[in-house]
């Protein structure tokens, strides 16, 4: 009977944290994949046990009590020691065991990283990840994943943010538009063409660089997109220009489908970051991952070593 209630007290830290971290008990129990009353009576049952109230409910809002304050703190070191045991029992030749959930972008996570992952998870057979599709910013309490790959996205100094590579991008129209203007010799005349703009990572103005020389143009687009693959296919219409990751293009210009405008002229690169939240205890799952990342990252086909011209 001892060991069931120890087992359940853990049980219900989880719960209490996921609570706090997800802001509700509905959503706590649509990422627990249980009811709502489930995590209600874990709730009250923690409560019971501790003496003390942790959460203050109305209808619309939930807060803390100082109990509760105290409570999810000290929740969060006895999970991550109960996690530390767990991982380290059940490692064999330390290979990592559960579940890893990562979000890419989507153009990365389709693409480029694909069968490194797939490599990884052959290598790591107790090993199960939940590989989500998604460019916009991480949440990683209500979104409940371990880790996630930005790509041009500031650093938040809330996070662990590893740099991993760079990704080089072009400038790139479909030959049937250049054919309507002038040829370009300098980057203000782009500012006349229409453009696609990848809202994620430029809208209304671009700078260009060139040996230390920074040109700086407005535009407006006929086109705004977070999909960088809408804008490599709309800039194959011929619709417009597009500043784009220059491995999406690196056929097309090839065989003469877009032409790569002013080379010598380029947009920063992007830099590469596998973000994750800080924590005490980080399980070997996600720190073979990472292991993984920056060894693949740099040598992938259109990356780039951080800082290199």
């Amino acid at each position: 009977m001892k060991k069931q209630e120890r087992i359940d007290r853990v049980e219900l830290m989880r719960t209490f944290i996921r609570i706090v971290e997800s802001g509700s008990l509905s959503a706590a129990a649509r990422q627990l994949e249980t009811t709502q009353a489930t995590i209600s009576r874990r709730l009250q049952s923690l409560e019971a046990l501790l003496g003390a109230k942790l959460i203050l409910r109305s209808t619309h809002a939930m807060k803390l009590t100082d109990d509760g304050e105290r409570c999810y703190q000290h929740a969060r070191q006895v999970v991550d020691a109960w996690l530390a045991l767990e991982d380290e029992l059940q490692l064999t030749d330390d290979q990592p065991v559960g579940t890893l959930r990562v979000r890419a972008p989507h153009a990365f996570g389709q693409e480029q990283l694909l069968m490194p992952l797939l490599g990884f998870l052959r290598q790591h057979s107790q090993l199960s990840v939940e590989w989500m599709l998604n460019d916009k910013n991480v949440d990683f309490m209500s979104d409940h994943i371990d880790c996630a790959i930005r790509v041009g996205a500031e650093v938040d100094p809330a996070t662990v943010s590893v740099l991993l590579a760079e990704v080089p991008r072009c400038t790139v129209a479909a030959p049937e538009l250049l054919a309507q203007y002038p040829e370009i010799t300098h980057p203000q005349m782009l500012s006349s063409l229409p453009w696609i703009a990848i809202s994620t990572f430029y809208q209304h103005d671009v700078t260009l660089r060139c040996a230390g020389e920074n040109e700086t143009f407005s535009l407006v687009p006929r086109l705004s997109t977070d999909s960088l693959y809408v804008a490599k296919n709309a800039a194959l219409a011929g619709l417009g220009v597009a500043i784009v990751s220059s491995w999406t293009v690196e056929e097309d210009v090839a065989k003469g489908r877009l032409i790569e405008l002013l080379p010598q002229w380029r947009a920063a690169p992007l830099p590469v970051h596998l973000v994750y939240p800080w924590a005490r205890y980080y399980p070997t799952r996600l720190r073979k991952f990472l292991d993984l990342m920056r060894e693949v990252m740099p040598k992938i086909a259109g990356m780039q070593l951080p800082g290199k011209v």
